[in-house]
């Protein structure tokens, strides 16, 4: 039986500390990082062990609210084991450059349309479903419900950016993703921002399956234990006061990703992640909960506070305990 864990990844300047790790002698040993260009919806598929093809990850560094929501509607196959970053991700409203999105100029004009997403389930429609709630909308993925936004599943970062600019059969008026992995595009005049919505929770937590790091008596489960402890030494080394001011964290992400330096600095001031020693920056808003988690702890507030606002969008039925997300109790922390 393999100790080797693989841990599904989003390929964005949010992964550096994970890279970092995986590049050390024990993370070459003992992780296989698997890409998921598609984000945290493809990261719940590749949990799945009944799917075709058979479960392909162990380990999912993912977005708090579609790993909360996935639980909440009946996964059992995977828990929440730790946090990852304990600040809000910014998710950019998105449409595109051709004329036949001349029309959308502003949140307000995109009610009544089909907003894309990655898949169902993904923090794309996760995410379009909290702006609908803040805008007073209605938002659903039943085309036999009348709803004041639609959902359409195009799958690929790339698909998404086609739908706006009129591309069939991807068409759509917006898409949401993450800001800074977008603005490359914004740059080169292929998509537009006209708006942003931040995530009200901590934005990324770490899940693990319950069929195969979780599982009694499987190597794996040792290895997750200490991936945990190294991935929060590998937070602390890549994120802290002196690399921020040396300006190492930021040149890691500039090589990795060809943002540019400016971008990569803008970012950095609005980012913290678990257990991250960096004093807050003056003016930035943090999420009410989760600001004492490390890498194997789950704040039981923002697992709450998470279930509510998606009830409130129509995501899901609330009235779960917070102990049911998490593989142990004692991971829970305020």
């Amino acid at each position: 039986m393999t100790s080797k864990i693989r841990c599904g990844y989003v390929p964005e300047h949010f992964a550096a500390p994970l890279l970092q790790l995986a590049d050390t002698a024990w993370g070459k040993e003992h992780i296989e990082l698997v890409l998921q260009p598609s984000g945290t919806g493809q990261m719940l598929t590749s949990l799945d062990a009944s799917q075709q093809g058979g479960q392909k990850i162990d380990v999912a560094v993912a977005l708090t609210e579609a790993l909360i929501t996935g639980i909440a509607k009946g996964r059992e196959d995977y828990k929440l084991v730790g946090s990852y970053v304990r600040t809000s991700l910014n998710w950019a409203v998105i449409t595109g450059t051709d004329a036949s999105a001349d029309k959308y100029q502003s949140i307000d004009d995109l009610k009544g349309t089909h907003i894309g997403i990655s898949r169902i389930g993904s923090g794309s429609q996760i995410m379009a479903s909290v702006m609908a709630l803040n805008h007073g909308w209605n938002a659903s993925s039943d085309p036999k419900d009348r709803a004041e936004i639609e959902f359409k599943v195009n799958d690929t970062f790339q698909n998404l950016r086609n739908g706006v600019n009129g591309q069939e059969p991807w068409t759509t008026s917006c898409f949401m993703w993450e800001w800074y992995t977008t603005k490359p595009y914004v740059d080169s005049g292929e998509v537009r921002f006209i708006g942003s919505v931040p995530t009200p929770w901590p934005s990324w937590t770490i899940a693990a399956s319950t069929n195969t790091a979780l599982a009694e008596g499987d190597a794996r489960g040792a290895v997750l234990a200490e991936f945990l402890t190294r991935l929060q030494q590998s937070i602390h080394e890549f994120a802290n006061p002196d690399t921020r001011a040396s300006g190492k964290a930021k040149q890691f992400i500039v090589n990795h990703h060809g943002y540019k330096e400016e971008d990569v600095e803008s970012w950095l001031n609005t980012v913290r992640w678990a257990d991250e020693q960096t004093p807050n920056p003056e003016g930035l808003e943090v999420p009410a909960t989760g600001q004492n988690t490390n890498t194997q702890s789950v704040s039981a507030g923002t697992v709450k506070h998470t279930l509510e606002l998606l009830e409130k969008a129509g995501v899901l039925k609330a009235g779960i305990d917070a102990a049911n997300f998490v593989d142990s109790p004692s991971r829970l922390v305020a």
